[in-house]
């Protein structure tokens, strides 16, 4: 049986739906994060390692207050570049495999043609610059044993994320802003899961973009949801400088997925398709035993 050590997998977005699909493929999972110990201690984390003894890891945690991450760029830097780089060097004394999960943020913007992997990246803010370094620290330390799966726009099943605020929001109100000249790759967490476990069973080195096909704003994005919710409040277009933030973020970081169709054998399946599963399944459970969709 593979073991498998899940970084932020007891709380994390991510890393409960990582902790959730290894388990169903038989694997032994374990999960380590910051309530169990400080995670950025290399003697910490090294110690948790030849104890666990696992033979993938997957770094499930990151500082993802992207606004935040302008004022605290140490501690984001800790969390997003040192923690994978410390997990590097640990590993590259032993034979064990490291999943790193980094972000669609490190582009900026580009043609509007979705951004490949081998593509120049263009981060605009301290996040992204973080995860950045993260992945190159990973790359340049452990390149024949890990990989790099950069993703996007998360929803899912454990934590609350942009969907469910979006549905909560409809329950309180008759109208609601989001923006609309933002575009990028929406991604279920379960299916994000899947798709790592197969490239850690593979063993696939480098760098590997992992997301749903399709694209969307934030604005279409939360269009569907509320459709899909049966919800009554209107969504409402607006753009990026009628919604202030401090980070930057990028005008269009849509992910290819090309290279991970190829290794599965098939394109992902439409965010669309994965989204009206996950809106079925939290909000609108199946009645009298019946399906859901």
């Amino acid at each position: 049986m593979t073991k498998a050590l899940v970084l932020g997998g007891a709380t994390g977005l991510l890393g409960q739906a990582l902790t959730k699909t290894l388990g169903k493929r038989d694997w032994d999972v374990v999960t380590l994060g910051r309530s169990d110990g400080n995670i950025l201690d290399p003697s910490f984390l090294q110690a948790n390692l030849e104890k666990i003894g696992p033979d993938v890891v997957f770094n499930a945690v990151a500082w993802t207050a992207v606004d935040d991450a302008e004022d605290h760029p140490d501690e984001a830097g800790l969390l997003n570049r040192s923690l994978p780089h410390t997990l590097a060097r640990i590993l590259a004394t032993g034979t064990a495999f490291l999943v790193h999960v980094s972000t669609d943020f490190i582009f900026g913007g580009g043609e509007h043609i979705p951004h490949k992997e081998e593509e120049e990246p263009q981060p605009a803010s301290v996040y992204a610059r973080t995860k950045l370094e993260g992945e190159k620290a990973v790359m340049a330390t452990l390149p024949e044993r890990s990989c790099i799966v950069r993703t996007a726009w998360l929803f899912g099943p454990g934590r609350k994320n942009f969907v469910d605020t979006i549905i909560a929001a409809c329950k309180k109100r008759d109208a609601i802003k989001v923006v609309h000249d933002q575009t990028g790759s929406p991604t279920y967490t379960l299916d994000l899961a899947q798709w790592c476990a197969i490239l850690a069973e593979k063993r696939a080195t480098g760098i590997w973009h992992a997301v749903n096909s399709g694209q969307a704003s934030w604005c279409d994005l939360a269009c569907e949801a509320v459709a899909l919710a049966g919800a009554s409040c209107r969504v409402e277009p607006i753009t990026s400088s009628e919604w202030p933030q401090k980070a930057k973020r990028p005008a269009f970081s849509v992910l290819s997925n090309g290279k991970l169709a190829s290794l599965l054998g098939t394109p992902p399946r439409p965010w669309t398709q994965a989204l009206r599963e996950y809106i079925f399944s939290t909000y609108l459970p199946a009645q009298d035993g019946g399906e859901a969709c």
